[in-house]
């Protein structure tokens, strides 16, 4: 059996050696350095992420499991992008966080790792920088927050803060009323309980191999997830001797499957550029048409926020993942693997939908079809994606009039307007908001209604942009057109009042301009002078090296998988 990669640092009489082991003494028996697995506990609590401060409460019984299983366990802060207070968007940050993450995985005299994530950025964060490394790892996802409530109605939180406060601006909920909402918002330690961003990466992080098989969507608050971190860090010791790493277990199979899942689950559109990130980094072939392939025609199951009615919690006592796996258990890769070595189909056991109103059965469908549409057209060559369940279905097909604005600041500044040029059938164009020009992709697709029309009862508009949403929002948006504005794309040359053409079963997003005539035109000067021109610091870094939105917005430098080699020594 090959030594444990930290036998490197430890092992011998040397001087290195020594120090290695002397400034790690501090409470370590000696027989701590005699070829146990040395496992970093990759840890994103922070109270500056309130998603994951439970995080440092969850890692303990990580320690617990890794000592009972014979391992050293090694608490290893990390960079941690915090959603919602982060400036100017996490997603900024999540290429650093993995960089940062991969650096110090890779230098450090660990055999493996478990890497502990909860807000958005962090698990996609996380197994980027494991795919990298590719040393032996696994994933304890925090888990969300219970269900607030106010005024006797369960708040999805997320998704009804953007409904409230649409309420406020069309002047049918007072502030006072709002702002009393706040403290019934956040009940509970963890992550956001819509079908958001954190929830979705959460579960595919399960559906991808990459935790204790049940795991995923469970409570934070839930004594069970302290016996699942437990339990994880017992598998770790055995994921070491098996020399099991993220390579074998993240195949395209596993992919794949993220994918049926994402569909089934109602997920994220932001899962689309977080598994072309992790597959990009593991060297796994995978597109963003993938998504529309192998997704669009499976069924909308789970009955939760932004597509539906219920909450995290709902569906764990409902029966939880494996009971939606249950359903679609036919369209998935029998082969994929998880951590355990099992395959992923194997783990599913004879799961129950315990209440088929939050899961549905698969000949009761949610909807019939809700994958991730990826359209392409004179307006997105490089393609755009739009998330068929949570729009208006009478939108999917709409002609109508660009009303066009040039930035963040642009928007802000014209939208409650009541001179606006704006009716129910103009479609709201935001531009320069792509992983280049503002930078970092902002979560701002999803635009606010201009008052007038809210006014008038109008709650969904079409809605184009560079950009991203947020998981937890809902209705007919178009978003991570690739290029960019800020890459040359076309979004940057419509003008207020062109006529754009949305077909979503068609799968085309065009401006209803001749091509050569729209090749003629200039980009729009308000939005070329809008885009980001960082001069120092990450900011220049990221933009200059930044892919598009079609290959999961990663640094160029930055994809493929280099391995686990350490840094050359330097005592």
């Amino acid at each position: 059996m090959a030594l444990n990669r930290s036998a490197s640092w430890y092992g011998g009489t040397d001087r290195n050696a020594y120090i290695h082991r002397a400034w790690m003494r501090r409470g370590l028996p000696p027989h701590a350095f005699d070829g146990r697995p040395h496992i970093a506990i990759a840890n994103t609590a922070s109270d500056l992420t309130p998603c994951n401060t439970h995080l440092n409460e969850v890692a303990e019984h990580v320690k617990r499991g890794v000592w009972e299983a014979g391992g050293i366990p090694l608490n290893l802060p990390v960079v941690s992008p915090g959603e919602t207070q982060i400036r100017p968007t996490a997603m900024l940050w999540r290429n650093l966080a993995a960089m940062a993450t991969e650096e110090m995985l890779r230098a450090n005299p660990i055999d493996g790792v478990v890497l502990l994530g909860g807000c958005d950025k962090t698990i996609p964060a996380l197994l980027m920088a494991a795919a990298s490394v590719d040393l032996p790892a696994v994933v304890v996802p925090g888990g969300p927050m219970l269900t607030g409530h106010f005024r006797g109605t369960a708040l999805g939180c997320g998704t009804d803060v953007w409904a409230l406060s649409e309420e406020v601006r069309a002047g049918t909920l007072s502030e006072a009323e709002f702002l009393r909402s706040e403290s019934s918002m956040i009940r509970s330690k963890g992550h956001c309980n819509t079908m958001g961003t954190a929830s979705t990466m959460g579960l595919l992080a399960e559906v991808l191999g990459m935790t204790l098989p049940g795991l995923a969507g469970t409570p934070a608050p839930d004594s069970r997830l302290l016996e699942g971190a437990h339990e994880t860090g017992r598998l770790v010791v055995e994921l070491v001797a098996a020399e099991r790493r993220p390579s074998t277990v993240l195949t395209r199979g596993s992919f794949l499957n993220a994918i049926v899942a994402l569909a089934a689950l109602g997920g994220s559109t932001n899962a689309v550029v977080h598994l072309l990130a992790i597959a990009g980094r593991v060297g796994v072939e995978l597109t963003q048409d993938d998504f529309d392939r192998t997704g669009s025609g499976v069924p909308l199951l789970v009955n939760l926020q932004p597509a539906g009615r219920f909450l995290m919690d709902d569906l764990y006592r409902a029966g939880g993942l494996h009971a939606v796996l249950e359903q679609v258990r036919d369209l998935l890769d029998p082969e994929a693997i998880t951590v355990t070595g099992r395959p992923l189909v194997d783990t599913l056991g004879n799961t129950s939908i315990h209440d088929a109103e939050v899961i549905r059965p698969r000949r009761q469908p949610l909807r019939e079809e809700a994958g991730i549409a990826v359209l392409y057209g004179n307006l997105a060559p490089d393609g755009a994606v739009i998330k068929p369940a949570a729009a208006s279905p009478h939108l999917l097909r709409h002609r109508g009039p660009a009303v066009v604005f040039d930035s963040v600041e642009d928007l802000r500044a014209r939208l409650d307007d009541p001179d606006l040029d704006v009716t129910a059938d103009s479609v709201l164009i935001l531009r320069g908001c792509g992983p280049k020009g503002y930078p970092g992709m902002p979560e701002v697709s999803n635009l606010p209604l201009p008052p007038k029309l809210l006014a008038q009862g109008v709650r969904d508009m079409v809605r184009i942009c560079d950009g991203r949403m947020s998981g937890t929002a809902y209705g007919t948006v178009v978003l991570h057109v690739a290029p960019e504005a800020a890459a040359g794309g076309p979004l940057a040359k419509v003008r207020t009042g062109d006529i754009i053409v949305l077909d979503v079963p068609g799968r085309r997003l065009d401006i209803d301009l001749a091509d050569i005539d729209l090749a003629a035109r200039e980009p729009a000067q308000a939005a070329v002078k809008a885009f980001a021109r960082p001069s120092r610091g990450w900011q220049r870094l990221y933009v200059d090296t930044v892919q598009q939105a079609n290959t999961g917005a990663d640094l160029d430098f930055l994809v493929g998988s280099s391995g686990d080699h350490e840094a050359r020594e330097s005592h």
